[in-house]
């Protein structure tokens, strides 16, 4: 099979990290037959710096047009006294919008290599976590009606959460669809003992429920659900919330996996076409100096075979990889303790291609 990926290395070590993750999915093209056509375009900083704006219009072009968009990481001190609209990260959310993705998918697995790095107490986690949190990207407080106004006390300043019947159906059945793929077992996260927008969602939830008998559905409000992550994090499969419930719960997961250079994730919307990205940001202080751990981005491009091209078993070759290399004692210096073998961006690229 022939795939034409968009590539957008981005600003930092994202186009160190990306270097890597390329050179692993030509390997795994190689063992399995598949051909993969790369084209680079700017956004972000470095766009900026050559047009004046964080995404050209020729970006979104060549993104629309290809099969699916890797990105590395983008932003950086440079640019931190830009105005809003200039500044790189909105190239993420430009992004988002032209290529209508609206389920971000934040795994949170922890490699037993890594387990003495998760701060949970190891009996929290003897059975290993692997968590895929699907949150709503598009809607919500982020995207609702904002503004500030007079009152008796002051300023005030207000930012609506709001969502549709169909922004809620679309996230759940994207919910739904992977717990079949993965244990079955969906938890749906809101407050709806308080929020409106809330009681919709998951009345929204369990009307979608009954399209998919075999998955177990069950309820956390917001506040349980970040308690029980720390509580009994081995029992969650997967997780459909909001996007600012999302956001944090994703980010509290994250952290039970040793470190933020493991953890790649998704963008999605209806069709094939998908954007893969670290989690991890572009960290400029040490772009450039071979150090940065490329495993969250190879692991990126593991999600894209796996659900943009539907090429489960090329995903987990990767995947197998990355343990198997862990397993050994191989550590960038993130994820290095002593006793381990540390070796740079480069070297662990390469050791994970040796182990496909």
């Amino acid at each position: 099979m022939n795939f034409k990926i968009a590539v957008v290395a981005g600003d930092g070590i994202g186009p160190e990290v990306m270097e890597e993750n390329i050179k692993v999915l030509n390997a795994v093209g190689e063992k399995f037959g598949h051909s993969f056509e790369y084209e680079y375009v700017l956004g972000g900083g470095c766009a900026i710096d050559k047009y004046g704006e964080p995404l050209p219009r020729h970006t979104i072009d060549v993104c629309k047009a290809s099969d699916s968009v890797l990105l590395g990481a983008v932003g950086g001190w440079k640019w931190d006294t830009l105005p809003g609209n200039l500044r790189p990260e909105k190239a993420l959310l430009g992004l988002r919008g032209a290529l209508g993705l609206y389920a971000n998918l934040r795994p949170a697995t922890l490699h037993q290599a890594l387990a003495g790095a998760c701060p949970l107490k190891p009996e929290l986690v003897k059975d290993g976590v692997d968590i895929m949190v699907v949150r709503e990207l598009t809607g919500g407080m982020y995207f609702g009606e904002k503004g500030r106004k007079q009152t008796d006390m002051g300023e005030a300043a207000y930012d609506v959460e709001i969502y549709s019947e169909e922004e809620v159906k679309r996230i759940a059945r994207r919910g739904f669809e992977i717990a079949m793929q993965r244990n079955k077992h969906l938890t749906n996260v809101d407050k709806q003992n308080v929020l409106e927008s809330s009681r919709l969602w998951r009345s929204v939830v369990l009307e979608v429920a009954k399209e998919y008998p075999e998955v177990e559905l069950d309820h956390l409000y917001v506040d349980n659900a970040s308690m029980q992550l720390i509580m009994r994090p081995t029992t969650f499969d997967v997780i459909v919330t909001s996007n600012i419930f999302g956001d944090i719960l994703s980010d509290e997961a994250s952290q039970m996996t040793g470190s933020i250079g493991m953890l790649p994730s998704a963008s999605l919307g209806d069709g094939k076409l998908g954007m893969y990205e670290p989690v991890h940001g572009s960290a400029p202080d040490i772009a450039g100096q071979d150090i940065a751990n490329p495993i969250a981005t190879i692991l990126s491009g593991a999600m894209m075979l796996k659900y943009s091209f539907g090429l489960d078993e090329e995903a987990k070759v990767i995947e197998d990889a990355v343990t198997k290399v862990l397993d050994m004692g191989y550590r960038t210096a993130d994820i290095y303790s002593e006793g381990t073998k540390k070796v740079g961006t480069k070297e662990m690229g390469k050791l994970i291609r040796e182990n496909l």
